[in-house]
């Protein structure tokens, strides 16, 4: 989840080398689980996250073939030297099945605040990489003023983008508005390329007083998909649970896939070490001053890698075994830490 931050649009310029001959991760053919990059140092950010997001593709659809893999913003990664002129990175656009996308109407600068038509401009034609490619593009925008939601929704569709606006940056609630919700359908939604809405809710323990009371409010729903998190407090949902969070109100189904960030490690998650706060691993960097608890990771590392994803005890594994149909990447673009 993206802070609000004034972030300098400068571009990085790097040249990145795509493995183009690699096998198409979406097909889930390929059954290597080791990390891409297993490296301890990286002149190359870009890439690297690029690896990164490949590796766990792999990993995940070897697993389950019709798994759903969505980065975060770091849009910049879908060209090979990050520019909107540059050559289309196949190997990366074929290892994922849409781009989430933060602000990009409202709340690049602040809540409610229609974020401005350069930052728009600049990010647009990166999108339109993606989509064209053949990957659905989920955008989050954050406003609450009920015309200024229906404007990002219009806005958003007109693009062919597929958007919520979110009335709380904490993403904790449900908004009320718009009723009922925008392209609402009662279809059974079975791949990303059928949905025309969704819920993105990953903090639902500050939004509800249980998981029961969570599950039953987004039931009452109709959404086509639902972003949440692997767990409520420290309770992984379970399989029937999940099962209960894929049943519209109207009778129709929709995917449930977890978020997971992958450029920054959270001191609330089982894999953090209270050692760790005195004496860091070499992966672990500084602290973000935005989000408290949230530390910077060299996300090349392959130390920080295995606890993501490869093996029985990763994050990945987890949200592969609770039966969610796939995972939103988060903090994609921690690249722009390390190019600074």
């Amino acid at each position: 989840m993206r802070p609000i931050l004034l972030i300098p649009f400068a571009l990085f310029i790097f040249s990145a080398c795509s493995k183009t001959n690699d096998p198409d991760p979406k097909s889930g053919s390929n059954n290597d689980s080791a990390a891409v990059d297993t490296s301890t140092t990286t002149s190359d950010y870009k890439q690297s996250m690029r690896n990164f997001v490949i590796g766990i593709s792999r990993y995940a659809k070897a697993a389950h073939s019709g798994f759903i893999v969505v980065p975060q913003n770091g849009i910049e990664l879908v060209t090979k030297n990050g520019e909107s002129s540059g050559t289309p990175d196949t190997a990366y656009l074929n290892a994922i099945d849409a781009n989430g996308q933060e602000d990009l109407y409202y709340g690049y600068d602040n809540d409610d605040v229609a974020t401005p038509t350069s930052t728009v401009n600049y990010l647009n034609p990166l999108l339109k990489i993606s989509k064209n490619a053949g990957n659905t593009i989920l955008v989050t925008d954050y406003c609450s003023t009920h015309s200024k939601m229906t404007d990002s929704y219009t806005k958003n569709n007109a693009q062919g983008y597929i958007s919520f606006a979110a009335d709380s940056r904490g993403l904790d609630d449900i908004p009320a508005f718009p009723s009922p919700i925008y392209a609402e359908n009662s279809t059974a939604v079975s791949s990303i390329g059928q949905v025309k809405n969704f819920l993105y809710l990953i903090d639902p323990a500050s939004g509800f007083s249980s998981k029961t009371a969570f599950i039953n409010a987004v039931k009452a729903t109709n959404y086509d998909l639902l972003i949440t998190d692997l767990y409520f407090n420290n309770s992984a949902f379970t399989a029937a649970e999940l099962a209960a969070l894929k049943k519209k109100a109207n009778g129709g189904t929709r995917l449930v896939i977890s978020y997971m960030s992958i450029g920054e490690a959270e001191d609330y998650r089982y894999y953090w070490q209270s050692g760790w706060t005195s004496t860091k691993p070499a992966w672990l960097d500084a602290e973000n001053p935005e989000w408290k608890g949230n530390y910077k990771v060299k996300y090349w590392y392959s130390a920080w890698q295995k606890i993501i994803y490869g093996n029985d005890s990763s994050y990945t594994k987890k949200i592969l075994d609770a039966g969610f149909d796939g995972v939103y990447l988060d903090i994609i673009d921690a690249f722009e830490y390390y190019e600074k």
